[in-house]
């Protein structure tokens, strides 16, 4: 330092702190060899306070206004110096500015899954994250704590502490609310309330305090995510039986409609499916038929417990063929009948069914007999 400044830092007087940052939460007045004079300007701005330090121990602390360093606003520093060279001589004072306003938006979150018990689930991991705001609450305490003779202290000397108390006491908050983890969503600000009040006691210790504490999310692994999403569709569709039958009758109808699937053969599944279809949806409608006595359908006295015609036929036997040296059926007998008519099947086509050993020419089996009988002979001359 040249002797222009070392004589311009003697005829300074005017000590203050004009924040030009954000993330700023203690800074040092510079002062030559740190000597103040008695009757030095102090000015302290609204969300600041001062802080004098003798020899690294905290002495007078002030609040927002505008001081005149006398004997009487100094009574600690006073009585250590005691001042034997007179009121307006130099005296050494490391000198603070904490800035007491609130640093928001402070982001926490687990850096792995945290192992936790559900009673519904059981064990299970959860991922949680959010923020959360805090302010210098008590300078003295803050100062012996964690400032000590550093210059400068930002947010970033401390977040990494503060967010490993917030993941810490945090977790074990949810795991004491015994809060099922599907039930967490609807209650992130009673989980957040509990985990504010748990970890208060840790910032108090710093001298700071936990203006506000907030989840963003809380979650589980991705696999657990998808097995949940899984159930979640279970839970939609309802019952899984009729779901089943409906597929299958969907897929069925398609697999008719494609032509490729089987030629003439395929459309006379398709109207055996059809008829079958049709026979179906005529069993709904007689459950639900009108009759004189009840026009409505819907109750009453007219209103008849049973059905009106009698109970569906059972399943008849379904036979495969033969044909063109490929396997094709199932088919049951009126559909055989059809086949029969358009000369697909005919005497000498194989055939084989549940109970057979082999395959064996239609005209063998007595079940098929009946059909071609109603084939009329050839014409005469023709």
């Amino acid at each position: 330092m040249g002797l222009f400044d070392k004589i311009r830092n003697e005829f300074v007087d005017i000590i203050e702190w004009v924040d030009n940052s954000t993330d700023t939460i203690v800074w040092k007045f510079p002062r030559y060899q740190n000597e103040i004079k008695m009757g030095a300007q102090l000015t302290v701005r609204e969300g600041q306070a001062a802080v004098f330090l003798n020899e690294g121990v905290v002495a007078d602390v002030f609040q927002p206004g505008r001081y005149e360093l006398t004997t009487q606003n100094m009574p600690i520093m006073t009585t250590i110096r005691g001042w034997k060279y007179g009121f307006n001589s130099p005296f050494k004072a490391d000198v603070y500015f904490v800035n007491l306003r609130q640093f928001v938006n402070q982001k926490w979150g687990t850096k792995n899954p945290i192992m936790l018990r559900d009673p519904e689930f059981g064990p299970i991991r959860l991922r949680a994250f959010g923020n959360f705001s805090f302010q210098v609450k008590d300078v003295t305490v803050f100062m012996k704590q964690l400032v000590s003779t550093t210059p400068v202290f930002t947010v970033e000397d401390i977040t990494e502490q503060l967010r490993n108390i917030a993941v810490s006491r945090g977790m074990d908050a949810i795991a004491e609310s015994k809060i099922p983890a599907l039930d967490l969503a609807s209650n992130y600000d009673e989980v957040s309330a509990l985990i504010q009040q748990k970890i208060a006691s840790d910032f108090d210790e710093l001298g700071l305090s936990l203006t506000k504490f907030l989840i963003e999310n809380i979650s589980f692994p991705e696999e657990v995510e998808k097995a949940l999403d899984k159930r979640s569709s279970m839970g939609v569709v309802g019952n899984l039986g009729a779901y089943a039958q409906f597929q299958a009758a969907n897929s069925m109808e398609k697999a008719a409609e494609n032509p490729a699937s089987g030629g003439i053969v395929g459309a006379g599944f398709g109207a055996g499916l059809g008829a079958g279809m049709v026979g179906q949806m005529g069993n709904i409608f007689q459950q639900n038929s009108f009759d004189g006595n009840n026009p409505t359908g819907v109750g009453g006295a007219g209103a008849s417990s049973t059905p009106a015609g009698p109970p569906p036929l059972p399943n008849s036997v379904a036979y495969y063929l033969a044909i063109k040296g490929k396997q094709e059926g199932p088919f049951d007998h009126e559909q055989l009948s059809s086949l029969v008519m358009d000369g697909t099947l005919n005497t000498a086509t194989l055939v084989w069914r549940e109970g057979l050993e082999n395959w064996i020419e239609a005209d063998k089996v007595s079940d098929l007999k009946g059909l071609f009988s109603q084939i009329p002979p050839p014409i005469p001359g023709v």
